[in-house]
């Protein structure tokens, strides 16, 4: 298998982290990788801002589970009850991916840079996590500033990255093969 199927296939969300932070040219790497994914138009409208602050990681991820608590979902509530759940995994650092607000199509392409992270932190054996409960720190705009997020764009996602604290779990069985070949009809 090739390297890029090899990452794809081994790829696990990451939820235990060492606390050491990740070499400088590692992360840059990864973030690289971010900004060479496609994006309508070549627009690439994206602004990843990179969380190392362990106090402001702590807040986030309070604010967050307020939020999960009040949401109604008795998933949520769960979680956010537990008192070791942390929003970020308790990773050295996250990465805030914000999307241009006039974008052509900023959810889909800040989602195809975030795959592209991922992607790359696999294959330097660096742990990830997509985290969409970070929305309900994002629901907040007086939050929201303390990221300083350049004006016109919105923080729509974050991803916690940090080396492996252990190895990863199994793949999960894929259910089944939700594919559909369509041809021409024969004459």
């Amino acid at each position: 298998m090739n390297p890029v199927l090899q990452a794809i296939h081994s790829r696990r969300s990451t939820r235990a982290y060492r606390p050491e932070p990740l070499k400088a040219e590692e992360l840059d790497t990864i973030l690289e990788a971010g900004l060479y994914a496609p994006s309508a138009c070549n627009g690439q409208p994206w602004h990843f801002t990179v969380v190392h602050d362990r106090t402001l990681l702590d807040h986030m991820s309070e604010v967050c589970r307020t939020g999960m608590a009040a949401s109604g979902q008795d998933w949520m509530v769960s979680m956010a009850k537990n008192p070791e759940f942390h929003v970020f995994y308790r990773a050295p650092l996250a990465v805030v991916v914000s999307g241009l607000k006039d974008g052509l199509c900023p959810l889909v392409d800040t989602a195809a840079a975030i795959q592209n992270m991922l992607l790359a932190a696999e294959s330097l054996g660096i742990g990830s996590c997509w985290l969409g409960l970070a929305r309900f720190f994002f629901a907040s705009p007086q939050e929201v500033r303390k990221l300083d997020i350049p004006e016109g764009y919105d923080p729509l996602y974050a991803v916690s990255l940090g080396y492996k604290a252990g190895p990863d779990a199994p793949a999960p069985a894929r259910k089944g093969r939700p594919i559909r070949h369509l041809y021409a009809p024969k004459a």
